[in-house]
């Protein structure tokens, strides 16, 4: 079956019909031999593995490691292409097959004239850290992040602090599936205990205060990381799931998942804690609990911070993703602090773009990524430094977390909810709703007794109420799913009301699946 597959891409490609009987007569005579050499060097990849800003694939079943060694000549062929040298720091986090996947991506590496420096098991950040630090040329992470056991990834960047975004990873999906590779001799060497400059690194922010946390990281990397920086810059730390375990035997390592939020909740009330804290699989996102057992939504705890940093550093400017609460845009003490909010892309990599590109100090995503820019960080997200703001916000005051929340006007928000669709469907799905809702407000339609106030188009499509309140529906950028979130100041009947009013538009569809969870 092999070999008559191959003589049909042969076909495809216009090679002449003599080479084609050769290549016929030769099957037949070594039938076994033939199908032997095309399975061990096949190549497989699915093409919508490579995404918005990351690459994502079901492993082995929609990339091989054949495939992964092209995805690294692609990568590889990128940096020469981009930079007059060619250092490259790779690291994997800990799931069965990572680091598998790290050798057949270095490999890859290598065959284009990477030179390749190895840092082992580690975190995202303390690869986009080792970039300023050991000042290589580019980065590679493999990791599925949040993603569920089976699926494996990869986050590049070439850019300080930054990681690619849609139009690299379109040219990295046309050199690959193209095979417009270069070819050239690298090399690779391994980096002993890197692990420890990086906790050096954020061990050094050490607060006043002793804070008892909770450090939850659902059995991920972020286990050998975050309880000892937590522990050094003064707190008392609480472990919850820090054993490393890449069966993710009690949840996935995912600091929106309303059972790791529940469990972290637990903890944090049984042991008084000040705060707890759930890091997600690569420790570039972090959920936050307060002394009440309250899961506190990102989009808030950022909003939080965004206040004390506003006090020390007025006139300047926030990044939030669309996914974020409307709490920014009126907020009384970033206007009085002459502050401006961007609401922009949901995306580690977009979110990072533009608060470099507009020189803001700070970026927040509801998922947990945060961004902190000089001097506060680099600019790429970090799950424990995040954890460290949050720790110096209580250092600062007088007073306990919830405090703080109920500080914030109250609204009513729901968790971010995952129906699944098809990646080939995904983006055509949000372009019939998009059309929909402008047709909605168009017409004056009401939802909810409310009419259309503005409508956000920048990711997906984003409407606001004339009272406040919206909802938001676009496509994951990472899986093939959905994403909704809504919020309403006015009331938990009118949050719900908007999320089934977006159900309903979904439905319509009839191409769409099953939620992750739903309010």
């Amino acid at each position: 079956m092999l070999c008559i597959e191959l003589v049909n891409i042969l076909y495809k490609h216009k090679f002449k019909r003599s080479f084609i009987k050769k290549y016929l007569f030769y099957t037949r005579k070594n039938h076994n031999k033939c199908r032997y050499i095309n399975m061990s060097k096949s190549i497989k990849i699915d093409p919508f593995g490579f995404r918005e800003y990351d690459a994502r694939w079901l492993y082995p079943k929609n990339i091989n490691n054949e495939g992964i060694k092209e995805v690294g000549r692609g990568f590889g062929t990128q940096v020469i292409n981009t930079k007059k040298n060619s250092r490259v720091t790779v690291g994997y986090d800990y799931r069965s097959y990572s680091e598998e996947v790290k050798n057949n991506f270095v490999e890859g590496l290598v065959s284009t004239g990477c030179n390749v420096e190895d840092l082992g098991l580690c975190l995202s950040p303390t690869i986009y850290f080792s970039q300023f630090d050991l000042n290589s040329d580019a980065v590679a992470m493999i990791t599925a992040s949040h993603n569920e056991n089976g699926w494996t990834g990869i986050k590049m960047g070439i850019k300080k602090g930054l990681t690619h975004c849609y139009e690299e990873m379109k040219e990295l999906k046309n050199i690959v599936l193209n095979k417009k590779f270069i070819s050239r001799k690298g090399s690779y060497k391994k980096i002993d205990n890197y692990k420890s400059r990086y906790i050096d690194h954020l061990s050094k922010n050490r607060i006043k205060k002793q804070l008892k946390v909770v450090a939850a990281c659902g059995n991920g990397t972020a286990g050998i990381f975050a309880p000892e920086i937590l522990r050094n810059i003064g707190c008392e730390v609480i472990e919850l799931d820090c054993n490393l375990d890449f069966t993710f035997p009690k949840y996935n390592p995912n600091p929106e998942d309303l059972k790791m939020l529940h469990e972290i909740a637990k903890c944090v009330k049984d042991n008084k804690a000040d705060v707890g804290f759930g890091f997600d699989g690569d420790g570039d996102r972090v959920g936050v609990i307060d002394e009440l057992g309250n899961e506190i939504f990102s989009d808030k705890i950022g909003l939080l911070i965004a206040r004390d940093i506003s006090k020390n550093h007025p006139n300047n400017k926030f990044v939030v993703d669309v996914k974020s609460t409307g709490l920014y845009e009126n907020d009384e003490i970033l206007k009085k602090n002459n502050c401006e909010t961007i609401y922009w892309k949901t995306g580690h990599s977009y979110i990072k773009r533009k608060v470099n590109e507009d020189s803001a100090i700070a970026g927040f995503e509801k998922s947990g990524h945060f961004f902190f820019n000089e001097p506060l960080g680099y600019g790429y997200d970090d799950g424990i430094n995040s954890a460290i703001q949050v720790c110096k916000l209580l250092d600062n005051e007088e007073t306990k977390l919830s405090t703080l929340i109920y500080s914030l006007p109250k609204t009513y928000q729901s968790p971010t909810m995952g129906p699944f669709c098809k990646d080939e469907e995904k983006y055509e799905v949000i372009d019939e709703i998009t059309r929909k809702i402008i047709k909605i407000k168009e017409t004056g339609q009401n939802i909810d007794d409310q009419q259309i106030n503005n409508i956000l188009t920048v990711n997906g499509v984003r409407f606001s109420l004339k009272d406040g309140s919206w909802g938001l529906i676009r496509a994951s950028s990472n899986k093939p799913s959905l994403v909704i979130v809504t919020e309403s100041p006015t009331s938990e009947e009118r949050k719900k009301n908007i999320f089934y009013f977006i159900d309903g538009l979904l439905k319509d569809t009839g191409k769409v699946g099953k939620y992750d969870q739903k309010i």
